[in-house]
């Protein structure tokens, strides 16, 4: 896949853009000023996968958040601010990695310059995030409503407040709850600059509709060659978003280091409780990184055939499982041992 050519912007001593890996991000969503309850979640989240950290900083008391994250963790801490310019500059002096604010709502221009200063002394990146929600009077007023065109607009003239102070370490989030139109909005701001994208469909729901619409909309992107770093955005646990996350990059062929899961839709030819052999066979592989394809199948006919390139797998019968390799049968188990063989096969590989 050749992947569009952006600008490298480093988030501590994450890369993003200039063909650096896609990184995965989260959000904390414990309260601000519960330091301990926000650094158990950032651990939690660090432990399965999170590869940068985001947390929002709505007054001057939450700035201690940062310290306390940047001590507990090794993953990068993004500070998240809105309006207030002052909390850019201590969550800078707190040794934040990277600032989400939007220049344009912070106040007149001594301020953006004040922010651009600090943090190209420090070294931190910023990222500008438009939502399809908060855009400028003018620029609705040009377009009518919140069209892609709007918010690449909206996008490039935030940035362009920074660059008027000689600050371009910039990474441009471009969200709408609208799948097409988040799209599209990307797909305009890739075609206008070079700077690296932050991927994702905001408000995109609870655990279920929120991972269709943004496997559709990452999923697309990313395709596409467009994206550098992302988010999946869940009503659910973070946890849930760093796991999505991941998937969706394996899935893209952007991520080498996990298993690939096949298994069959089941029909009237099984005679297992393939169902449930998959979720636990999906859930063990969660700790596997190793560039396999895993195959749990039904029934002979989907089995070693049908999944013959897999590198290890699984075929039921009525009550037995027949494990393979390369569509070539190892050996016959019971049922209830297949989980436990097939990772015994797996950990071998």
């Amino acid at each position: 896949m050749e992947r569009r050519n952006s600008k490298r912007v480093m988030v501590g001593q994450v890369a993003v853009g200039g063909g650096a890996p896609v990184s995965v991000q989260s959000m904390l969503n414990v309260p601000a000023h519960d330091i301990a309850g926000n650094v158990a979640q950032a651990l939690r989240l660090q432990a399965c996968g999170c590869e940068i950290i985001r947390t929002a900083v709505p007054d001057k008391e939450a700035v201690a958040l940062v310290a306390a994250l940047k001590e507990a963790l090794t993953i990068p801490v993004v500070a998240d601010i809105h309006f207030d310019y002052q909390l850019a500059l201590e969550s800078a002096a707190a040794g934040v990695d990277k600032i989400r604010i939007n220049p344009g709502n912070i106040g007149d221009e001594s301020r953006v310059k004040a922010v651009a200063d600090e943090c190209r002394r420090r070294g931190i990146p910023i990222r500008i995030g438009v939502n399809s929600g908060s855009l400028e009077k003018e620029i609705l007023a040009k377009y009518g409503h919140p069209t892609p065109e709007a918010m690449r607009d909206s996008a490039l003239y935030h940035a362009s407040l920074l660059e008027k102070y000689d600050f371009d370490d910039i990474v441009l989030s471009i969200k709408s709850s609208d799948v097409p139109t988040m799209i599209r909005a990307y797909q305009l701001t890739a075609e206008a600059c070079r700077y690296p994208l932050h991927l994702g469909v905001t408000e995109a729901g609870t655990e279920r509709m929120g991972l269709i619409k943004s496997a559709v909309g990452i999923g697309s992107l990313l395709t596409a060659g467009i994206g550098d770093t992302i988010r999946v955005s869940l009503t659910a646990d973070p946890e849930k978003e760093i796991a999505a996350g991941l998937d969706l990059l394996a899935a893209a062929g952007l991520r080498t280091d996990r298993p690939r899961l096949v298994s069959c839709p089941t029909c009237g030819r099984t005679a297992i409780d393939l169902i449930g052999i998959a979720g636990q066979v999906e859930q063990r592989l969660q700790a596997v990184h190793k560039p396999i394809t895993v195959a749990v199948m039904g029934c002979i006919v989907n089995g070693p055939g049908e999944a013959r390139e897999a590198d290890i797998g699984i075929a039921g019968g009525k009550g037995k499982v027949a494990l393979f390799r390369k569509g070539e049968v190892l050996r016959t188990v019971d049922e209830t041992d297949a989980v436990e063989e097939l990772m015994k096969e797996i950990e071998e590989l």
